[in-house]
């Protein structure tokens, strides 16, 4: 029998009813990112009530490096034995497919989808220098001033940069894209007024934002959000395609038996309803989520789609 066939049938009978998976060894949770941002954040605040419900250890595992390449690919590496998981994210499972010429790991079948964990609202935010106060003044100054606006991203194919080439596409503006190694160069160039737009998650620009150093313009929710009452959705301004969240979800290496997904799954569903849980994320500007493995999967396949027309209007190809 191949190894991980014979891995995955060995895992399947250790998830019968009332049995500690895997004899209660610890989980290790992949977080394709450094400790400190939002990724981060959402699994060590779930990591705790998860452990406690299946009685299991989970471990956190910072592998950061390549926009979260590094990590995700230990992930697909890792044998189905229900002991490893790691932290998806818009950028792993629907960006870096679109833009990098090369992936150490296949978005879709490598991995076995769990669920989405969390939804992560974006904000277009501006340096209060630039003479704008909505989206309407804001694509109406670019269009007067075609190429003098400058906007800061983490990096070239970042979901930042996928956000702002979707800003410039759906309303028929042009700006200076300049690429930062990291969102807290980024975000310190915004702050000096180096640079004038970003597009950003609110978990980061939040605190500036509540601050007065950066002026929100608008938010990627369904509805206003209860954090930023005054900021306007991108649909209540008439872009509807700009409207969409990032977000954080959970997978297993392919292969992971249904049993052990679904039990995964549903602990992470118990988890979400806890009350210190959901008052921790939404500290954060971070909202539960807890959906299906089939719609997650779906999910993953409908993002990387969205990108890659995304990446084929801005012509982003990495290496």
């Amino acid at each position: 029998m191949h190894r991980r066939n014979f891995v995955a049938a060995l895992a399947a009978s250790s998830f019968l009813p009332g049995m500690v998976h895997a004899q209660g060894k610890p989980i290790r949770l992949v977080v394709p990112f450094p400790p400190g941002g939002a990724t981060d954040i959402t699994a060590r605040s779930l990591a705790e009530p998860i452990g406690r419900i299946l009685q299991q250890p989970i471990v956190i595992d910072n592998r950061a490096g390549a926009g979260g390449s590094i990590g995700t690919a230990e992930v697909a590496r890792a044998a189905p034995d229900g002991l490893t998981f790691g932290i998806a994210t818009l950028s792993t499972h629907g960006v870096n497919p679109a833009v990098y010429k090369k992936l150490a790991y296949d978005p879709v079948k490598d991995f076995a989808p769990v669920t989405e964990l969390v939804r992560a609202p974006g904000v277009l935010v501006v340096n209060p220098e630039l003479p704008v106060r909505d989206v309407a003044e804001l694509v109406a100054y670019l269009k007067a001033h075609p190429d003098k606006v400058s906007y800061a991203t983490p990096g070239n194919g970042t979901i930042s940069h996928m956000w702002a080439e979707l800003f410039k596409s759906t309303t028929g503006t042009s700006m200076v894209h300049v690429p930062y190694r990291g969102a807290g160069p980024a975000i310190n160039d915004l702050l000096a007024n180096q640079v004038s737009v970003y597009f950003d998650q609110v978990a980061a620009s939040l605190p500036y934002i509540k601050a007065g150093k950066l002026r929100a313009l608008a938010v990627t929710w369904d509805k206003r959000l209860d954090v930023l009452p005054e900021v306007p959705t991108y649909a209540e301004k008439g872009l509807q395609a700009n409207n969409a969240p990032s977000w954080f979800g959970l997978v297993a290496p392919a292969g992971t038996p249904a049993a052990v997904v679904n039990r995964m799954q549903q602990a992470v569903v118990a988890a979400l309803k806890e009350p210190a849980v959901r008052e921790r994320l939404a500290g954060q500007g971070l909202y539960p989520s807890g959906t299906t493995p089939a719609a997650f999967a779906q999910q993953i396949r409908d993002e990387i789609a969205k990108m890659q027309k995304i990446s084929a209007f801005a012509k982003i190809q990495l290496d």
